[in-house]
C-alpha cells in the first residue's frame, strides 16, 4: 500500500525565519507516528502544509488518499447537535455517506446515543471526540491531530487513546502532534522529534529508549555502573563475586523517551 503521508525535503521560510529546514518524514498506511517537539520548533507548520493550508517554499508532500484533520483550538457551534455539526462537515467535505456515515462515526467515538445532544451541553472530552468524528468524514486514510488530549483529564486521554487504537485496526495512519510524552510512548508506533526545524531524531519509543547502565545490588549497598549495557552484566557479576561482594539483585537501567526527547532537543 502506499504511504499515508510522504514528506521529502520540506523547507519554509517566514522572512528571515526558517520554520522548516529539510524535513523528511514518512506516515505508513496504519501506522500512528507522534510528532513532538518544543514551541516554535516547526511542528503545526509541517502539519498545515500537509493540509494545504500553507504552502512550503521548497520540497515536497505526496498523500495516499484523503485526509482528515482536528486542530488543536477548534470550536464547534455550542447550538449545533453532534448529529448537525456531522451533516455541515459532510456537506463542506461533499460526503456523500448521509445517515449511515454519521450513525457509523458517532458510534466509532462512543456518542451513538447522544447524536441529538447539542454541542454546548457537551464536555471537553465528548467535543474532543466529536472532533476525530467529524474529521474522519469521507473516510480520510490519515488523520492529523494536532494536541487532541491537552485538557484532557486522565479518563479522556484514555478514552481518546482507546480510539486512536481502533482507528489504527481499521487502517486508518495518524499523525498525532502532541507535548504529552507519555501519551505518545503509549500509543505511538512511531515517534519524530523536531527541533529549530529540523528533524533530530526519530524510531519507536523502544528504539529511542537506550540503556541508561547497570544497577547492582550487593551487601555493601548499591553500586551503578553508568557505561555498562546488558552485555556487561556476567562480567561485572563474575567481578564482584571475586570481590568477595555477596550480589542480591541486577537491573539493567533505560533511559525514558522524554530522557531522549531533552537530550536531543536541549542539545540543539
Amino acid at each position: 500500500m502506499p504511504d499515508a503521508l510522504a514528506v521529502t525535503d520540506l523547507r519554509k521560510r517566514y522572512g528571515a525565519t526558517e520554520a522548516l529546514k529539510g524535513v523528511d518524514l514518512t506516515v505508513r498506511a496504519g501506522e500512528l507516528v507522534g510528532l513532538l517537539g518544543p514551541n516554535g520548533a516547526g511542528k503545526s507548520t509541517l502539519v498545515k502544509i500537509a493540509c494545504g493550508l500553507v504552502r512550503p517554499t521548497s520540497g515536497s508532500v505526496a498523500l495516499g488518499g484523503a485526509i482528515g484533520y482536528l486542530a488543536e483550538l477548534f470550536r464547534f457551534p455550542d447550538w449545533l447537535s453532534a448529529d448537525e455539526l456531522l451533516v455541515l462537515h459532510q456537506k463542506l467535505a461533499r460526503s456523500a455517506g448521509g445517515v449511515e456515515e454519521r450513525r457509523r462515526l458517532l458510534d466509532l467515538v462512543g456518542l451513538g446515543e447522544v447524536a441529538d445532544r447539542r454541542v454546548g451541553a457537551m464536555s471537553k472530552g465528548m467535543q474532543q471526540r466529536l472532533g476525530i468524528a467529524q474529521a474522519m468524514i469521507g473516510e480520510p486514510k490519515l488523520l492529523l491531530l494536532d494536541e487532541p488530549t491537552s485538557a484532557l483529564d486522565p479518563a479522556g486521554r484514555r478514552t481518546v487513546r482507546e480510539l486512536l487504537e481502533r482507528l489504527r485496526e481499521r487502517g486508518v495512519a495518524v499523525l498525532l502532534n502532541s507535548h504529552l510524552l507519555s501519551e505518545i510512548e503509549l500509543v505511538c508506533d512511531r515517534v519524530a522529534i523536531i527541533a529549530h526545524g529540523e528533524l533530530v531524531a526519530a524510531g519507536s519509543p523502544a528504539e529511542l529508549s537506550h540503556a541508561g547502565g547497570v544497577e547492582v545490588t550487593t551487601g555493601r549497598g548499591v553500586r551503578v555502573f553508568a557505561q555498562a549495557t546488558r552485555e556487561d552484566v556476567p562480567r561485572i557479576v563474575r567481578e564482584l563475586v571475586g570481590a568477595g561482594e555477596d550480589v542480591y539483585e541486577v537491573r539493567v537501567l533505560r533511559s525514558s523517551l522524554e530522557d531522549t526527547y531533552l537530550e536531543v532537543v536541549g542539545g540543539r
